[in-house]
């Protein structure tokens, strides 16, 4: 009896899905492995950017600390220590406030 379209040297259909589902596994594999070395190649290209912000926010914040300290000193002399530095603490909160402020508004303001 003849075949009807049928080779005797295909595989079975089972033996295909077995193979598209592993191959299918192994491109995901690859995917996810390019995913994280793109990932690892980005952070070390910033990772010293990163470093010298954190270092330079650092001194933003001790300049901003001896500015209110020097205030606080200048205020001592003509209203007394205790008020020069309650002054000084005052002008640098409402300035913190000021600027709380205005980032929720920005934030706020975006649809």
């Amino acid at each position: 009896m003849a075949s009807v379209g049928l080779d005797q040297d295909e595989p079975p259909i089972g033996e295909l899905f077995g193979r598209l589902i592993d191959q299918g596994k192994g491109f995901a594999r690859a995917e996810v492995g390019l995913a994280k070395a793109v990932a690892t190649a980005r952070a070390e290209a910033i990772k010293l950017p990163a470093i010298l912000l954190g270092a330079a926010l650092l001194f933003l914040v001790a300049g901003v600390v001896v500015f209110c300290m020097t205030i606080a000193l200048a205020l001592a002399t003509l209203i007394g220590p205790l008020a020069g530095g309650l002054v000084a603490t005052l002008v640098a909160l409402a300035i913190a406030g000021g600027l709380a402020l205005v980032a929720v508004r920005m934030l706020r303001a975006k649809p």
